[in-house]
């Protein structure tokens, strides 16, 4: 077990860690999530000894990383998974460090078939793939058969059938009674592999629960509504007679309804009194990234903003003049926009411009208005023209 008590690391005025307290039980898997610059990454080199803390104190089954016995059979860790001399052999890698900890030669081997990375054994790792480097770390990690295992974005890099093995290994070592301490970005792939969770944002604890539970407290639960096409106005009927209900009603762009503060089965009460007839009636189901995001939203060290970028824009090609709100009232037409070249078969129209101002009245908002037609001349008809203005001038 890995056990955390007010646990505080400073690096210099940056707090990295702050006074964290937690437990890593065994037999669970337990992720460990948080946002960019949380203290994920440093809490676990705590955990292992790499770096000292400021203040409290973190053990594994009772003690501290650096007085355990042999610790590489106690604890296995990838943290890095390029962390490895790349002129050495696969294979010498991890006979070396075998060597360092007085585990068996044939032990080496074994695990090499566990990760798969028995064909390239011989390879030296400066030529592996980011995903063969993490079969190798985890290979490290297994050496010495440990207790307790920790694991920094063990998938990261890896193929879908990687993926998937890495998932099944990690349920495999708790299921063994092991402890599985796994830090990841990946919220579909934690929703599928941990048990339990710990969530930091700014070094502190956010949350430290099941996955279940963690998605339960940190979603906000609704039902959706899709009503028959048939009936093009029985969605504004719905809408209007659940609101009346005491429901909250919010539409979706795909024409789904959103509703809060209503159960499902009042719902459908509703809607058969009101003489709608539904096609989907269905409680929406949180997912954990949408949870965690809920979570952590306030906890965010690294935010986008938009990207300035209007002053890398050339002009428009093609400005149109300025045209009267009220020539066309019912929608909301730009006052300038750019035009492509004309598509093959559109006559010589600019895409997406209609033929005839009734056609205007019938696109859609935001569609450009006409430009003003262009004579349309055939060679045969200036030559015609042409000819009959020369019978005048004579």
């Amino acid at each position: 077990m890995i056990e955390a008590v007010g646990l505080t690391k400073r690096f210099g005025a940056k707090t990295a860690v702050d006074d964290l307290s937690f437990q890593v039980r065994p037999g669970h898997v337990t992720g460990f999530l948080g946002p960019n610059g949380s203290g994920k990454s440093t809490t676990m080199r705590l955990v292992l000894g790499l770096d000292r803390p400021t203040s409290g104190r973190v053990t594994i089954n009772g003690l501290p990383f650096r007085e355990l016995p042999n610790a590489q059979r106690h604890v296995g860790a990838l943290l890095d998974a390029k962390a490895m001399h790349g002129g050495r052999r696969a294979r010498t890698h991890l006979l070396a460090t075998a060597q360092l900890s007085g585990i068996p030669e044939k032990r080496v081997d074994e695990v090499l078939g566990v990760v798969g990375l028995q064909d390239v054994a011989r390879q030296r790792t400066k030529g592996f793939s980011l995903g063969m480097g993490q079969r190798l770390g985890i290979a490290t990690a297994l050496l010495g058969d440990p207790q307790v295992l920790l694991f920094d974005e063990p998938v990261n890099g890896l193929d879908p059938e990687g993926i998937l093995w890495v998932r099944n290994l990690m349920r495999q070592l708790a299921a063994e009674g092991r402890t599985v301490f796994v830090s990841s970005h990946l919220m579909s792939e934690m929703a599928l592999t941990a048990d339990h969770l710990i969530v930091i944002g700014r070094g502190r604890l956010l949350a430290d629960m099941t996955t279940q539970d963690f998605i339960t407290h940190n979603s906000a639960g609704f039902a959706r509504v899709r009503t028959a096409d048939t009936v093009p106005a029985g969605r504004d009927v719905l809408g209007s007679t659940l609101t009346k209900a005491g429901g909250r009603v919010l539409k979706e762009p795909d024409g789904a309804l959103r509703v809060t503060g209503l159960e499902l089965p009042r719902i459908s009460d509703l809607a058969h009194r009101a003489g709608v007839r539904l096609w989907e009636l269905s409680p929406h189901r949180a997912s954990l990234e949408e949870a965690y995001m809920r979570m952590t939203q306030s906890s965010l060290e690294y935010t986008s903003t938009e990207d300035p970028r209007a002053e890398l824009w050339e002009p428009d090609p093609l400005s149109l003049p300025e045209w009267e709100e009220d020539a066309v009232p019912a929608l909301d037409v730009p006052r300038a926009g750019f035009f492509a070249p004309p598509p093959p078969g559109s006559d010589g129209r600019p895409f997406l411009m209609p033929a005839s101002p009734g056609e205007l009245t019938a696109s859609a908002p935001g569609h450009a208005p006409e430009l003003s037609p262009e004579p349309v001349h055939s060679p045969a008809r200036t030559a015609a023209e042409n000819a009959e203005n020369a019978e005048d001038t004579r």
